[in-house]
């Protein structure tokens, strides 16, 4: 992998992804072997935004790989408050870190962010903009589940804001997989996403209902309807609610379906699906610390 940031899931090409995906597999399989690989390295974390998986995950991956981590803390306390750009916190803090991850409410700031240091900067999440590491940890359950080729994975929810659903549908495009996108109307993939899809060569479905496609689905991918991504708090509760799956609803799909979520869920799963053979929602989250272990492996300078 040669890239000196990770901003966007569009910049990886198939060997990228597989070279981390081979790596994150390797950790699985022997966790020690990996144990102490960066002593002393210090990993950065600025949150702009409230996080649980991915902030402790990378700060689990980092200490499993022998680092630490230097964290902002609290957007309040701390000098974004009194007015800082980020441009200046974030040359600040790699003063402190030998790599930086960085969430932030504004699609492109990761981007923006990068310019302006020399350290790896790692973007944890960008409005409704990308999340590309989340879709590593994504391509790596769906990898160990189903494989990579030859599939169709439906996407369904919030596909309008949902950061990590744009992040997964490019990725995708680098393998031999047929993607189904199911959503309300008010919250169908952006024009920009579904163009870009259409340029790589990916045949775009797209359905107002699950039942459309759900029998021929190896992979459902199932997002919240984001309350916090709503310029109007009337679109949303005009759509909050729909996209609802319970035990019920998988009773006509594939026996080998994997049910996947990228967490936090409110009421779009049901529990009763956590108790089938379909979930692996959990076991998607879990695959955080690995796959993050080795993409921080990668940009660390670990041994190729």
């Amino acid at each position: 992998m040669d890239h000196d940031h990770i901003t966007s899931a569009r910049q990886l090409s198939r060997a990228d992804i597989e070279t981390v995906l081979d790596r994150a597999r390797s950790i699985a399989d022997d966790p020690s072997a990996f144990a102490d690989r960066h002593p002393d390295a210090l990993l950065g974390l600025l949150f702009f935004e409230p996080s649980t998986r991915t902030k402790m995950s990378f700060s689990a991956a980092i200490k499993r790989l022998g680092g630490d981590i230097v964290d902002m803390g609290p957007v309040d306390s701390s000098s974004v408050k009194k007015g800082e750009s980020l441009a200046d916190t974030v040359r600040v803090i790699e003063g402190y870190a030998d790599a930086l991850v960085l969430r932030h409410p504004s699609e492109g700031s990761a981007g923006m962010a990068s310019e302006f240091v020399d350290v790896p900067l790692i973007n944890g999440g960008d409005g409704a903009g990308q999340h590309p590491t989340q879709t590593l940890l994504d391509l790596y359950t769906i990898n160990e589940n189903a494989g990579l080729d030859d599939i169709t994975v439906g996407i369904m929810g919030d596909l309008k804001y949902g950061r990590t659903v744009h992040s997964l549908a490019h990725a995708l495009t680098n393998f031999d997989v047929r993607q189904e996108f199911i959503s309300p109307d008010s919250l169908s993939l952006p024009r920009k996403v579904r163009y870009d899809l259409t340029d790589s060569g990916v045949e775009v479905g797209e359905h107002t209902a699950l039942s459309a496609v759900l029998d021929r689905l190896d992979v459902l991918y199932v997002t919240r309807i984001q309350k916090e991504r709503f310029p109007d708090e009337s679109e949303y509760r005009a759509v909050a609610g729909e996209y609802q799956i319970d035990a019920g609803t998988l009773a006509d799909a594939a026996d080998d379906l994997t049910v996947m979520h990228p967490l936090p869920r409110v009421d779009e799963i049901a529990y009763d699906v956590d108790d089938t053979d379909h979930a692996r929602y959990f076991q998607q989250a879990h695959n955080g610390v690995p796959v993050r272990m080795a993409l921080l492996d990668v940009l660390l300078g670990g041994a190729r």
